[in-house]
């Protein structure tokens, strides 16, 4: 390869032109990539299995009302955290299945270390109209709050990891 007075430092041509060849590389069709961050790897990596009765939904790790999601098991946790005055309301969709149908009847408790360490827990309660469980954190502190929520269906133990910044 010969070098002319563009490139007078040849390592560094040489650098160049192994970027645009890698470039070229990350162009093939059979890599997948992606910029969303996918919690649950075993969904990422289940084969997609059409039925005839299937909803179009293919993603079961993608939000379905704009929160986070936990996929664990046959189970998808969406928690959205609305912020309000003086209080952070917080719905969880706990679903299962293909349809993602609402699951009823469990017992559920969000456990949320807040900005400055302090631990509070809250206990959710069912919303058979909006199918979801429903709490009010009456905090007003702002930064970043990790909600752990524990989930018994029926004697299964069912629990995801979230976060929200208020």
């Amino acid at each position: 390869m010969k070098f002319n007075k563009a490139f007078p430092n040849k390592s560094f041509a040489a650098f160049i032109a192994s970027l645009a060849l890698l470039g070229g590389c990350a162009n093939r069709g059979d890599q997948t990539a992606s910029s969303d961050p996918v919690i649950s790897p075993s969904v990422a990596s289940s084969p997609i299995v059409e039925s005839p009765a299937a909803s179009p939904q293919t993603d079961h790790s993608a939000p379905t009302q704009g929160g986070q999601v936990v996929e664990t098991g046959a189970y998808h946790l969406e928690l959205v955290a609305l912020p309000e005055a003086s209080s952070t309301h917080l719905d969880l969709f706990l679903q299962t299945g293909d349809m993602h149908e609402a699951v009823e009847g469990a017992t559920v408790i969000g456990q949320i270390q807040l900005p400055d360490g302090s631990q509070q827990e809250v206990s959710f309660e069912y919303d058979a109209e909006g199918k979801h469980y429903a709490a009010l954190l009456p905090e007003t502190a702002s930064g970043e709050h990790k909600v752990v929520i524990l989930t018994n269906i029926n004697g299964e133990k069912v629990n995801g990891r979230f976060s929200f910044t208020k």
